[in-house]
Parts: structure tokens; C-alpha cells; sequence
């Protein structure tokens, strides 16, 4: 791998947008939410997104699913579990230990200043409350600005822009906005967008699928500028190429040059070297 195909940003005209690791996965191969891959990840300064279930004991296990079963050699909820629980269970891929938040408060610490985390909240307020805010608040407060947290659940997000102001906050609407463009229309579409910008989560970054974003500008509705009018970050989520080693196909070259005209600040892969390299060749770009 060249330095040009790290997989950390692609560039179109004036325009750099950075590439986030999905789940920690960087090339198709990588297991889900490897360490190792974290760790080149923050020595690079990468942008990478995790999830996290709360514990029983307020802090946060990095799992996607509510049971250990799927993701993990253990059994049961991930909220019914403890700290000490999780000595000796492993991930299924990759046979890693199951990353815990106090290990990513020390990892987070020495990262690279660009390097940007985003956790990706799985667990409502209802189910976090109070102890699990503080225990993030303790954990990350020194390291909020290679922070960013995201989740479903607006409460929490409120919440947590109450305890900790400068802590970066995402959220995504994308379901709730294609469903009233199914109803309503664009227009309406438009009009929930700008009411999310400034609503009472004071959002930094906004997260919209690619298809609805380019979508919406097939219908005269520019998303990406509208966010960005309101001084927002729009991640792009989540593109992959189907067969990462051949490039883009034609269709794909098309519908990817599309999005990049739109000039998303990010753009969520699973493959981001492999995107890098094949925009620089089906571009013609010459590697910063």
C-alpha cells in the first residue's frame, strides 16, 4: 500500500473528503472491531466509527448486537453483564478480545490530533441513564476532540450534549426522511431537515445514506447544501464497491462521481483504501 492509499480522504476538484472506517473494517478482510485496526487507525488519524451496548455496570462493551451470541464466544444480554464478565470472551471474527470503553479511553488518549471516533450509541437513555453519562464523561472528557457520538435515540443525545457541551454530536434521520418523502414529498423532506438542524440536539454532523442523498438531488433537493448552509458536516454512508480489486464499475463510477459532485464531508466504507485507489485511477487524480 502506497501512502496515497491509506484509505483517510479522497479529493474532487477543491474539495477533500475524509473516508470513515465502518465498524473498524478498512480493507473487506478485517474482522469486526479489531484493535489492530484501531490502532493503525489512530496512528494515522484516521476517521473510524465504533458501536457501543451499555453494561450493568454503566460502562460500555464495543458490540453491535443487544447478546453476546452473535459477535462474541459468550452467552446473553450485554447490559446484564459486568466489567469482570467479559475477562476471556473473544470476538467470533478475528478472535480479538472484546474491546471494553475504559481500554478506549487509554487508546483515544495517545491518537493522532486528526484521528475522529465516533461512537455509535446502541442503547437509548432509558437503558444508559445517568451512571452510564458519567462514566463517558469521566472516561473521555480529555479526549472529546477525537470524539464524536451518534445514536437513534435524540434524548441521549441531549443528554449528553447537556453533561459534556463540547462533546461532537451526529444523528442520522435518514428513515424518518424517506418516509415523509414517501407521504409528503420533498418539500416536506426540506422542511424536517432544517427543523433537525436546529433542534435541541445542536447536531455537528449529520448522517445520510447515499441513495437518499442523491435521491434528493435528482429531485432538485441538494441535501449536502443545505447542511452545509447551516454550517453542518454531512457523512455519506455507506458506499462499498462490489468488487473492491476491479475498481468502480461503469454504473458505480457514475452514481459515485454524483455523489462526490455533491462534496459530502465524509463518506462511511468498509473498503476506504480500495476507494482511494480506485478514484485516483478512474479519476485521473494525482495523490496528495
Amino acid at each position: 500500500m502506497t501512502p496515497s492509499e491509506s484509505g483517510l480522504f479522497i479529493r474532487h476538484q477543491d474539495f477533500q473528503t475524509r473516508l470513515k472506517w465502518h465498524r473498524l473494517r478498512r480493507h473487506p478482510g478485517d474482522p469486526l472491531f479489531s484493535p489492530a485496526v484501531m490502532a493503525d487507525g489512530f496512528k494515522l488519524g484516521a476517521s473510524m466509527e465504533i458501536d457501543l451496548r451499555v453494561r450493568a455496570d454503566g460502562g460500555f462493551a464495543v458490540l453491535h448486537d443487544e447478546v453476546l451470541e452473535g459477535e462474541t464466544t459468550g452467552r446473553g444480554s450485554v447490559r446484564e453483564q459486568a466489567k469482570v464478565d467479559f475477562d476471556g470472551l473473544t470476538m467470533l471474527e478475528g478472535g480479538s478480545r472484546v474491546m471494553l470503553s475504559e481500554e478506549l479511553a487509554g487508546l483515544i488518549a495517545d491518537a493522532h490530533p486528526d484521528a475522529l471516533l465516533q461512537f455509535d450509541m446502541k442503547d437509548g437513555l432509558d437503558r444508559i441513564g445517568e451512571r452510564g453519562i458519567d462514566h463517558l464523561r469521566d472516561y473521555f472528557s480529555v479526549s472529546l476532540s477525537r470524539l464524536i457520538v451518534s445514536g437513534s435515540d435524540l434524548p441521549l443525545i441531549i443528554a449528553l450534549r447537556q453533561s459534556m457541551p463540547d462533546l461532537k454530536r451526529g444523528i442520522d434521520p435518514t428513515d424518518k426522511l424517506v418516509e415523509i418523502q414517501r407521504q409528503d414529498g420533498w418539500a416536506a423532506v426540506e422542511r424536517e431537515l432544517v427543523a433537525d438542524l436546529a433542534g435541541p440536539t445542536e447536531p455537528d454532523t449529520i448522517y445520510l445514506s447515499w441513495q437518499l442523498l442523491l435521491h434528493a438531488a435528482k429531485n432538485g433537493l441538494d441535501l449536502i447544501g443545505l447542511c452545509h448552509r447551516h454550517g453542518k458536516v454531512v457523512d455519506a454512508w455507506t458506499y462499498n464497491l462490489r468488487t473492491p480489486e476491479a475498481g468502480f464499475t461503469d454504473p458505480e463510477w457514475a452514481e459515485f462521481s454524483a455523489l462526490m459532485a455533491l462534496r459530502p464531508d465524509q463518506i462511511t466504507t468498509d473498503r476506504a483504501p480500495a476507494m482511494e485507489r480506485a478514484w485516483l485511477q478512474r479519476s485521473g487524480s494525482v495523490a496528495p
